[in-house]
């Protein structure tokens, strides 16, 4: 099953044309279809999970109740997606206490599932327009920026002058030339310190 790449931070493609989408602060999950098995496999980063998983079994029948449906019928209408055997579809799993990836810190914390990626097997991941044009119409991460990418979209982000909590994730490019930079802002990151103490660095990530 197709595993997110890692993001690096902000030190990069200067001058590039870049679309950032907003990040929800949540946890990154991963749903596979195939036009046999329809979708069949469900997985956080790191490993994959099914229904009796206490964290994320309940994503996968919230997933094909509010996403699936959307996701298969672009699939189906665009010639390029159809014929594919593996998609697997990124969605960010958050919830208004939800931080740095938990959902459990405080009680009552309704769940939602936001789509930020398609992935195509032996294609990769979409480019931020082709995106954003096939399913942007989708309950999916929200454009917050379009424009070269360069040091005032980093200190907006940072300073929060954009409309932003966690901060952005910025693409350009499409197929083997997609890049993908992230960009958190100083007051998420001043969060992070205060609950995490010594290791906000690793939620950082």
């Amino acid at each position: 099953m197709k595993e997110y790449p890692s993001i690096e931070g902000p030190l990069g493609n200067f001058g590039e044309p870049c679309i950032a989408f907003y990040k929800h602060d949540g946890s990154n999950l991963r749903f596979e279809w195939s036009p046999k098995s329809g979708w069949s496999k469900f997985g956080t980063r790191s490993k994959l999970f099914d229904r009796t998983d206490p964290v994320f079994g309940p994503a996968i029948d919230m997933f094909l109740a509010t996403q699936a449906e959307g996701i298969e019928k672009v699939i189906r209408d665009t010639k390029e997606y159809r014929n594919n055997e593996r998609v697997t579809a990124f969605c960010e799993y958050v919830g208004p206490k939800s931080f740095a990836g938990l959902h459990d810190l405080e009680p009552d914390n309704p769940m939602e599932l936001f789509l930020f990626d398609i992935n195509l097997h032996k294609k990769g991941i979409l480019g931020p327009r082709e995106f954003v044009n096939n399913f942007g119409h989708l309950k999916s991460a929200h454009v917050i920026y379009e424009g070269n990418f360069n040091q005032s979209l980093i200190d907006a982000v940072r300073n929060r002058t954009l409309p932003v909590w966690e901060g952005v994730i910025a693409k350009g490019g499409s197929g083997h030339k997609l890049w993908m930079r992230k960009i958190k802002s100083n007051d998420y990151l001043a969060k992070l310190k205060e609950v995490f103490s010594n290791e906000w660095e690793k939620y950082a990530e």
